[in-house]
Order: structure tokens, then sequence, then C-alpha cells
């Protein structure tokens, strides 16, 4: 009898029902609502529409580590305000709410096995400052570039970032400098580099040290780019083409080598390493 019967119907983006944050999130790509823990499961890839949606730094080393390997460092350095920098809200104050979160900078480095190749790494983190490079975050992926250059180990940058952090300055800028140095001696001295770009990916970052890798992969449907799509068009006065500045658009002409899924990830940097590397050599246990 029809009116003991109640059809069900699925859960959709047009449910307009308040749904609990800690149970459902909604998809950016397709507008499917996901259980957060099946979404979890699935790397935070969305399994309808293949969206990837942000995760943050500490979720980019579970995947791509070993378990247990990770060992951090340089997790001491903090970001001074030499400008005495005064907007909205004073620089410091910006700082301290952002560790407020549980975030220390917006780059976490160190040592690590990816498929039991010790390698050095760093890794963005967008939910600090919007990922932003500071004295600091250059300074972390110096360090990072020079503990590869040592113990002749390959070097594994995650980018995620808006740029150039601007209460910073020119302090901030020179971190593009500093790190492109760096990486070309790890360069003249034929040790890998692989560089991976997430959404987003722009400003100085991409100026710098994101584009410079020996191999450069993105996530599928990353903003990367240096300027604004807004401001491209407004400069040079003409329509951008569709897709402009995502991934898919940099690998079709030239400037990503790959587009790889998040769930590849970690087996397309070991294969990466192991066989399209002429000359280097996995080092003995140090």
């Amino acid at each position: 009898m029809a009116w003991f019967r109640k059809d069900k119907k699925p859960l959709t983006a047009q449910d307009r029902r308040d749904l609990p944050p800690d149970v459902f999130d909604k998809c950016p790509g397709c507008g499917e609502i996901l259980y957060r823990e099946r979404l979890a499961r699935n790397l935070n890839v969305c399994p309808h529409c293949g969206h990837h949606l942000r995760i943050d730094a500490e979720a980019y080393l579970s995947i791509l580590l070993d378990p247990d390997t990770f060992q951090e460092m340089d997790a001491e350095l903090r970001a001074a305000d030499p400008l005495g920098f005064r907007d909205l809200k004073p620089y410091p104050e910006r700082i301290a709410a952002a560790e407020a979160k549980g975030k220390r900078e917006a780059v976490i480095s160190g040592m690590g096995r990816l498929d039991g190749m010790e390698v050095s790494l760093a890794v963005m983190d967008f939910g600090f400052i919007g990922g932003s490079m500071g004295s600091v975050v250059g300074e972390k992926i110096a360090r990072a570039a020079r503990r590869a250059l040592e113990r002749r180990v390959p070097l594994i940058v995650v980018s995620a970032s808006g740029g150039a952090r601007m209460q910073e300055g020119i302090y901030s800028l020179m971190q593009m400098a500093k790190t492109s140095a760096v990486l070309a001696r790890l360069h003249e001295a034929g040790i890998p580099f692989v560089s991976v770009l997430t959404h987003p990916t722009t400003g100085g970052v991409t100026a710098s040290f994101a584009m410079l890798g020996d191999v450069n992969l993105a996530e599928p449907g990353a903003l990367i780019g240096f300027a604004g799509p807004r401001v491209i068009e407004e400069t040079i006065k003409q329509e951008l083409p569709e897709g402009f500045q995502r991934a898919e658009f940099l690998l079709k002409h030239g400037m990503v080598d790959r587009v790889v899924d998040r769930r590849e990830l970690k087996a397309t940097i070991a294969l990466v390493l192991r066989h399209q590397f002429v000359g280097w050599t996995e080092p003995a246990d140090h």
C-alpha cells in the first residue's frame, strides 16, 4: 500500500538540509555530498568525478612516505617581523592566529623513506597564511635541498601556495633566488629533484623552485601560474583559453611532465626515481 511506503531519495547537492560538517563534505567539482570517512579512505579524491580536494602537509607526508620513517627537521624556525608590517592586522598577530590552528609554518621539511628510498622533502601547507613563501619557507626548502646534496639523496618538494608573503616584502622575494641557487647546485651534482604541484601553486613559488624540478608532476585540475587570469587578461587585452593555468593545460603545452592522480603519486615518484635518472644510483644507508 502506497501510504506505508516512503521512497528513498539519494542525498544530492540540491538537498537544502544542513549537514553535519564532521560527517559530510560537498565536492567542489560535481556537487555530490560525500561521506567524509569514505572520502578520507580515497585520499580526499571524489569517487564520482575525481576532483582532488585540498589536503594539508601532514596528509601528503602520510601518502608519500613509508610508515614511521619521517624525521622532521628545522621545526624550530619561526617567522620574524623585519619590516614591522602593519595592515588591517599586524603581521605578528597573523602568525599567532595561524599557529593557533595547529600550524607552525607554511612548510614542513625533513627526511624520510619513499618506497624504501631515503629522500629529503619539503611539503607546503596552504592552511598557513595561504601557503605564502616568507623567509622561513625559503630557508627550510633551501636546507632540505642542502641535505639532499650532502647525503646524495633525492629531493621532493610538494608545493601549495598563493605566492610570496607580502608582509615580508623584499625578504620574501629574495627566497626565489636563494632556493633557485641551491637547486642549481643539486642539478650540477646530478641529484634528482622531483617537484609536485598541487592546487593552487602560484606567484613567486611557481616563478622559482616549483617549476625547476628535473621532473615536474601536477595533481589533476591544479591551478598553476604566476599572475591570476584576470590580471593577465587585463594586461594582454585578450580572452584566455578555457582551462588556462590548469594542470592539464600546462601538460599540453610542455610546462609539466605529467598529471598524476594523488592515489598514484607515491608509486609514480618511486618509478621516476628508480628509472628516469641516468647516472644516479641510490646511496648506501647512512
